[in-house]
């Protein structure tokens, strides 16, 4: 799949999403997103070689229960960059959120990111992209704990089935509409010590309405060896200011 389907897919998200927007009040609702990004990171890595990204997706939730589902796509160039081939990452999730006490919030779910394509298992010193993950969060006012297991390998890396993802993050309100959002997580990959690092990210988020605007700077303190791209060598890890773009209808 190329980079200008998946732009008109979102268009059709758009225009799915203006005739869903009524709907608010029903048991289960259904909404969608898109966005543009300066630098794709994830977990602190760039997945587009430090360039920018096109995404989408949509949710539904059934509001009794808090049950949810969802997907979720990106334009992506490291799959491709280590030596197989695919441009887009597919997440497919679901799960169930609620309240163990007043206050108290928590989300427990899978989550399955998918490659298509990705044909990394065809590469020496690597095994196949695709991942699953279930995790568990707690979350009380604006602070979070989260942290997501693989239950098979980690996205590539052999025998890692069994790494693990802690995530500590504080979204605060600082008034005149603007969100301050603050990270940090640990990024363990089981036997493969050297590819283990930490990243955070601090930043500002502002609905305006029409769209929302996301600007953090982001780093890690992980391998250069282990995380530079094949393609062109530069440090997929590295601190940088990322911009979003987003909507949600």
């Amino acid at each position: 799949m190329k980079f200008a389907i998946l732009a008109a897919a979102l268009m059709t998200t758009f225009a799915v999403g203006n005739a869903c927007a009524d709907d608010a009040k029903a048991p289960t609702e259904l909404s969608f997103n898109a966005a543009v990004t300066s630098d794709y990171r994830y977990r602190g890595i760039s997945q587009t070689r430090l360039k920018p990204a096109l995404q989408g997706g949509a949710d539904v939730v059934h509001n009794g229960s808090g049950i949810y589902a969802g997907a979720w796509a990106s334009t992506i160039t490291w799959t491709k960059d280590a030596g197989g081939d695919g441009d887009i990452e597919l997440d497919l999730y679901a799960g169930k959120r609620g309240e163990l006490s007043a206050g108290l919030g928590y989300d427990v779910g899978v989550l399955t990111y998918v490659y298509p394509s990705n044909k990394l298992a065809s590469v020496p010193g690597f095994v196949s992209a695709n991942t699953t993950e279930v995790y568990g969060q707690l979350s009380y006012g604006p602070a979070l704990v989260k942290y997501s297991h693989a239950v098979t390998n980690l996205f590539g890396f052999v025998d890692s089935k069994h790494s693990g993802y802690l995530d500590l993050a504080a979204n605060l309100d600082a008034g005149n509409g603007l969100i301050v959002n603050l990270h940090a997580g640990r990024q363990r990959v089981a036997h493969n010590g050297a590819a283990s690092y930490t990243d955070w990210k601090a930043g500002v988020t502002r609905d305006f309405g029409v769209v929302t605007a996301a600007l953090a700077y982001v780093g890690t303190n992980a391998g250069k060896v282990a995380y530079a791209s094949p393609a062109n060598g530069k440090f997929l890890g590295k601190s940088a200011l990322v911009l979003t773009i987003s909507k949600t209808f």
